[in-house]
């Protein structure tokens, strides 16, 4: 099977990385001059470190040529860029089924990535989604991982896990694409709350606290745009969530590290070097929460340090200070 990797940050070149030890794989970057830096080295220093390509991996900046025999593509550019790929794929006329690795809602519209991918891609193009817990380099690394691929298409998440499935890598299919989507990119809010919770040297009872109630929620939210519950219990929800609330590789959980200590959201985005997809996704989480009518009073307080300027220990302070009430 050849399998296209759109996107060569950190995770899309694990990604390429662990696919190409079973597979021909092409990774493709939109910068011809960074593909030509991974050829001369082998490897993707700027964005994951000095892991090796296997041989079977390729390089290219032409996105028709990275596309042209490909039985999969797996789709790892920002959340900011989706749509746009989505585009770019149908232009090409490529048949092939299409897979997004990264998780967040679209900015401004709120979108959950497999809306866009309802709105963009022609009818009857298969897709789906993989998330779950894991770091790129531990990916990279090869060390054991396990994710969740989800597809509407019980034959098509089956036949992609397998393809994936390798190695110290486990991938389980499913069939709850909301549930997973929502998991994944909700997971990010979360982080960005356990980083200012460490930040601010709160302890481990309120770290655990804090997943389990984030876990409360990302769950409330699930359900009301019609996710299943179980899957919110599974690698994509609690497993993913247990991981960038407490890994130090965590993006998000950097950011509310960061924020805690008095850092301004500026200075550190600009000198994070990654995309932290949290920052852009607490908002439409909100909003979205309000137009459904879901309580989701974690989301709310990171939304309004980051939106507000809120100083993080008053927005501590807030949920500290709700009314108590039955747990649920």
């Amino acid at each position: 099977m050849k399998i296209t990797v759109l996107g060569a940050g950190a995770w899309g070149t694990a990604l390429a990385i662990h696919l190409a030890r079973r597979h021909p794989v092409v990774l493709w970057a939109r910068n011809p001059e960074q593909v030509e830096v991974m050829q001369v080295d082998r490897s993707n220093r700027h964005y994951l470190g000095d892991y090796p390509f296997p041989e079977t991996l390729q390089l290219e900046s032409d996105l028709h040529q990275a596309l042209h025999g490909a039985d999969l593509i797996l789709s790892v550019v920002p959340t900011s860029g989706v749509r746009g790929m989505m585009q770019e794929i149908k232009a090409t006329r490529c048949k092939a089924p299409v897979v997004w690795a990264n998780k967040g809602l679209e900015r401004d519209t709120a979108l959950l990535l497999h809306e866009l991918a309802e709105e963009e891609l022609p009818f009857g193009h298969s897709w789906g989604i993989l998330s779950g817990p894991s770091f790129a380099s531990d990916l990279a690394k090869g060390l054991p991982t396990a994710m969740t691929l989800a597809s509407t298409d019980a034959k098509f998440a089956q036949d992609a896990a397998s393809a994936m499935h390798a190695g110290n890598v486990r991938v389980y299919s499913s069939q709850d694409v909301i549930g997973v989507a929502v998991g994944g990119a909700l997971k990010n809010v979360m982080a960005i709350a356990a980083g200012i919770c460490d930040g601010m040297a709160f302890g481990a009872n309120a770290r655990a606290a804090l997943i389990t109630r984030g876990l409360a929620e990302i769950t409330r939210f699930g359900l009301a745009v019609g996710g299943r519950g179980q899957t919110f219990m599974g690698l994509a929800g609690a497993g993913d969530l247990i991981l960038t609330c407490t890994g130090d590789s965590s993006r998000n959980r950097t950011v509310g590290l960061r924020l805690a200590r008095g850092e301004t959201l500026e200075q550190i985005i600009s000198s994070l070097g990654h995309v932290a997809e949290g920052v852009h996704t607490t908002r439409e989480v909100h909003n979205r929460a309000h137009q459904l009518g879901v309580d989701m009073p974690i989301t709310h307080e990171v939304n309004r340090v980051l939106s507000e300027g809120l100083p993080p220990g008053e927005a501590v302070e807030n949920l500290l200070g709700r009314e108590q009430k039955a747990e649920h």
